[in-house]
């Protein structure tokens, strides 16, 4: 599976686009995801977008309830939802019409637009694509129980990433089913689906359905 940037994504429907393109791999951004933002947070236009408060915005078309905590640093793009007690720890940068539901938690984030994590979802230390969702009380697990670095597992290739924490890569137009657990560092290609109540680790390719560990079909 080819695991590169740009066959991951696509990187139009992103306010990152700049910053991403210079990684091969997608999970090499991760650590630079804070420093973006407070770049990118006070060249936005102050006509669309509002400081809420000290290295937060929002664009003025955001829906924000009341209960949600957004902490900094953090960008909410266009039409985006952020619903009950939603809890955006910091380092998020989320896109055009995004819906982070009620009791999602994220961290060190980017959310490409169109991305839905609308119930119940940690997401941490993580890159979603165009339109990719995850279905209710679905989970990044971004930390191994022994706290060692993470290594990147495709078929039988095995790439070190010197890093203790990943979350999940999710390709655009991922989909991944209620209840499931994606281990550190899985990448999921564009457009394949995950069943509910899976627990994924490795590499899922692209246009696939994934039943289980021994059971990934393509799709046609």
């Amino acid at each position: 599976m080819n695991l590169s940037t740009l066959d991951l994504l696509d990187l139009s429907h992103t306010l990152a686009e700049d910053y991403l393109r210079q990684f091969p791999y997608p999970w090499e951004a991760l650590p630079g995801i804070t420093d973006l933002i407070l770049h990118l947070g006070p060249q936005l236009n102050p006509d669309e977008y509002e400081e809420r408060a000290p290295k937060i915005w929002v664009h003025k078309t955001a829906r924000v309830a009341p209960t949600a905590y957004l902490g900094e640093a953090c960008i909410i793009g266009p039409d985006t939802q952020v619903r009950h007690c939603a809890f955006v720890r910091g380092s998020a940068l989320v896109g055009t019409n995004c819906v982070v539901g009620n009791s999602v938690e994220l961290k060190n984030v980017i959310l490409f637009d169109g991305v839905q994590t609308p119930h119940y979802n940690y997401v941490g230390d993580s890159i979603l694509g165009y339109k990719a969702h995850m279905g209710a009380g679905s989970i990044t697990s971004n930390i191994k129980a022994d706290k060692k670095d993470i290594v990147i597992k495709n078929g039988p290739d095995l790439i070190e990433t010197h890093r203790r924490k990943i979350g999940a890569i999710l390709g655009d137009f991922a989909d991944v089913g209620c209840n499931t657990v994606l281990n550190p560092g899985v990448i999921i290609g564009r457009r394949t689906t995950i069943y509910p109540v899976s627990c994924v680790r490795g590499t899922v390719p692209p246009d696939c359905i994934y039943k289980s560990a021994d059971c990934i079909v393509a799709r046609h």
